[in-house]
């Protein structure tokens, strides 16, 4: 479980460290930086895969994604007792962002770049830092990989650091990169970890969505992100996984209905049996709101649970009357997976929110920066960044 999520000088957020429990809901106005955190995963994601300087580069590059506002803001400013002013800048450009889970720490450093002569990548972001260390504030004596730059050192079990990679690209994560799970097993586990984390953001439900599409059925434990193998992961959850759960989450919220999956020539197609209807409704007839459930009781019931879950705005096309029985649903995978939900419904906010676990992060902005609303010096969790000397 992430236990604390860090972030510094992206977009709105100039400073930021977040504790985390097993249920974080994040809610507030819109603009209010609710997206920059969702991005902020989805750049921490894109190291274990290799994806994360194309994610910024879509996002516009380092110079669009950086915080715009001053270095520092003086009391006197917040009060408002002087404007708002810039001057030259008195440190390095750093994007930062990290987390610490259980068992480790990670930190990443993103600079401008320093391309060779000749070279046209003169703006494409470059990893000048990357740390992973022991569970617990960063400290040199627990740090277990350590890159600077190209150069890329790990800790043995006595102590002693020796060189795993000279000549490390900078637009490269050591998470993507290094496999060696003899020398570095810490950096394999972490990135493991990471890949298996899952968001599921706004599914399509239009006439033409993939899915209201019948499909070729393979045992599916993990349902895509567009939901195309919704038939398939239906079947796979009532197969392998807790068919009990499908059945009660069903009929939670659809008291009296029935799901059915059906097969012709190997296509796998879904249909909703419900008290009064002559005959069936297919995936491809259901209504916006009934297709968008659905995609959620299997995403949240996975027979392989993932560390983590982003669920943005899962309220979108769904009845008032449907969220009281989304919540419980969010409340039963969260016993088995890292939950993330952003919402701007006051109905699921404070249904979730009846449980005492839920871990409610409420944004504001203050002179155009993310802050948590209320969160006092005493509630931020210790962070320290990893220089780049």
């Amino acid at each position: 479980m992430l236990k604390t999520l860090a972030i510094q000088n992206f977009r709105s957020i100039r400073r930021l460290v977040l504790p985390l429990s097993q249920l974080n809901v994040v809610v507030g106005a819109n603009g209010v930086g609710k997206s920059n955190l969702y991005k902020t995963l989805r750049t921490l994601a894109g190291t274990a895969f290799g994806s994360s300087i194309d994610t910024l580069a879509r996002e516009g590059g380092l110079e669009s994604v950086l915080w715009a506002g001053p270095e520092t803001v003086s009391k006197a400013v917040k009060r408002g007792e002087f404007p708002v002013q810039g001057g030259p800048r008195k440190s390095e450009v750093r994007l930062l962002f990290g987390f610490e889970n259980e068992e480790f720490g990670f930190a990443i450093d993103y600079g401008m770049p320093s391309p060779p002569p000749g070279s046209m990548f003169t703006r494409e972001p470059e990893i000048k830092r990357e740390v992973i260390w022991r569970a617990g504030t960063y400290h040199h004596s627990r740090v277990v990989v350590d890159r600077k730059n190209s150069l890329v050192r790990a800790r043995d079990d006595t102590g002693s650091w020796h060189v795993v990679e000279q000549y490390m690209p900078s637009f490269e994560s050591v998470l993507s990169r290094l496999i060696d799970p003899q020398r570095v097993p810490e950096l394999l586990l972490l990135r493991e970890q990471i890949r298996s984390w899952r968001f599921y953001d706004h599914f399509r439900i239009d006439p033409e969505s993939p899915a209201r599409r019948s499909r070729m059925g393979v045992r599916t434990p993990v349902m895509s992100q567009d939901g195309s193998d919704l038939a398939s992961s239906w079947q796979t959850i009532w197969e392998i996984g807790d068919a009990t759960a499908l059945d009660d989450a069903l009929t939670d919220a659809f008291p009296g209905a029935s799901v059915n999956v059906t097969e012709s020539g190997g296509r796998f197609q879904l249909e909703f049996h419900q008290h009064g209807l002559l005959r069936p409704l297919t995936q491809g007839e259901l209504s916006d709101g009934t297709l968008r459930y659905l995609l959620w009781i299997v995403a949240l019931l996975t027979p392989r649970p993932p560390e983590l879950m982003v669920l943005n705005e899962p309220e979108t096309s769904l009845h008032p009357d449907l969220l009281p029985a989304l919540a419980r649903l969010i409340w039963r995978c969260s016993k088995d997976t890292q939950l993330w939900v952003i919402s701007h419904s006051q109905p699921l906010i404070d249904a979730l929110s009846e449980q005492p676990q839920t871990n409610l992060i409420q944004l504001s902005k203050e002179l155009g920066e993310t802050v948590v609303a209320g969160q006092e010096l005493f509630d931020i969790p210790a962070w320290k960044w990893p220089s780049r000397s």
